[in-house]
């Protein structure tokens, strides 16, 4: 079947990078070396069928979004990241917007931390990455629901126990927060139309935007509440990498505490509903 520059790049690019490298377990019998299209479509949030459609040249027109998530699946260098964009007949996202490319080390570091739960987020707030250990903390979020400042204002809310007061804390330190990026990027359009989406559907989002609300993320303890292993208090960073808008979130539980033998329960059953 006919393909692509880019469907051929796809799949020479998913040929080179092996299971280990992509922080998946090697095990079973391999027909080669490289990623299957089902690892990829599980790295990327992409489906399958559309992976296929994409090597195969049948469909040409992805999405800025998309190349990112597939940028990032392959642990790409940003110079193999910036021809993926090219293939797709994409221009590469320039320093005026809210960058989503995440290094290869920082990946690694994901890959290292399996028993710590990790996420990668943007400097709006939008999850890039979590390992699974965060994913069966926190929950799997899609959709609007992968910006932390949406979720906490319009969505779901999380697993994270929370009083009025502390709850009011976080979304003012939310709002200043992202007030910060968008003085940083006010040509990035997806950014405005976030605010404005929240401006429009949150009175207390656009209240506190009105006011200039201050504050800025501090270390905290906070406990969740999950479904499956009880109430698990943990200590939370939020850490910024060096040289880009990153931010990485850690949660760790003290040394030989009821919360850390919960947290080593978690990462044995990980998103797995417990039975019996």
């Amino acid at each position: 079947m006919a393909t692509t520059e880019l469907g051929a790049a796809l799949r020479r690019w998913r040929d080179q990078v092996s299971p280990e490298t992509a922080g998946l377990p090697a095990g079973g019998h391999r027909r080669a070396a490289g990623l299957r299209r089902e690892e990829l479509a599980q790295l990327a949030g992409i489906s399958v069928d559309y992976i296929t459609r994409l090597e195969q040249g049948r469909a040409t027109n992805p999405s800025a979004q998309v190349i990112e998530a597939l940028a990032r699946a392959l642990r790409l260098t940003s110079g193999g990241r910036a021809d993926l964009f090219q293939l797709a007949g994409l221009v590469p996202p320039g320093p005026e917007t809210v960058s989503a490319y995440v290094t290869p080390s920082v990946q690694r570091m994901l890959d290292r931390l399996t028993g710590t739960p990790v996420a990668v987020f943007d400097a709006a707030w939008t999850q890039l990455l979590a390992n699974p250990l965060y994913t069966a903390l926190i929950g799997e979020w899609h959709g609007n629901d992968l910006n932390a400042v949406w979720r906490n204002f319009l969505g779901a809310g999380t697993r994270v126990r929370h009083t009025p007061e502390s709850r009011g804390a976080l979304r003012a330190l939310q709002v200043a927060d992202l007030r910060r990026t968008a003085s940083r990027y006010p040509a990035d359009q997806r950014l405005r139309h976030l605010i404005s989406q929240l401006r429009l559907k949150s009175a207390e989002f656009d209240e506190l935007w009105e006011s200039g609300a201050a504050g800025q993320h501090q270390s905290a303890r906070k406990t969740i509440d999950h479904p499956g292993v009880g109430a698990i208090t943990l200590d939370c960073d939020v850490l910024n990498v060096a040289g880009s808008d990153l931010r990485i979130m850690i949660y760790t539980a003290e040394p030989d505490t009821q919360d850390a033998e919960r947290l080593a329960l978690l990462a044995v059953i990980g998103t797995q509903a417990l039975t019996g």
